[in-house]
């Protein structure tokens, strides 16, 4: 089965309050828990990153640095859009972009 790479971009970052944290950990753990053994690895909060390129942007890339990611199994990149639709980092104004992993 196809594995794909979600990234997460932009949104308004973690709540400065325990309770904001707790909503916001809360609504992923409903997420996760959604997509069953589809979800490979949750990943995890990504700290400071360089961007390496040379000089211009691909059709399909982000905006902005990722700031972090989750791993998907799914049949192809429709059924791994449709895992993501419904999670709640765009709910907080962040983007997700889904990309497969491609083996060499």
């Amino acid at each position: 089965m196809p594995r794909f790479l979600v990234t997460y971009h932009g949104g308004s970052g973690m709540p400065e309050s325990e309770e904001g944290r707790q909503q916001v950990n809360a609504a992923f753990g409903a997420w996760a828990g959604a997509t069953g053994k589809a979800l490979v690895d949750p990943g995890a909060v990504l700290g400071a990153s360089r961007t390496v390129s040379a000089g211009s942007v691909t059709n399909g890339a982000a905006e902005g640095p990722a700031n972090g990611y989750s791993i998907l199994d799914a049949a192809d990149l429709d059924s791994a859009v449709d895992l993501v639709r419904a999670h709640p980092f765009v709910g907080r104004g962040g983007s997700l972009q889904v990309s497969e992993a491609v083996a060499p």
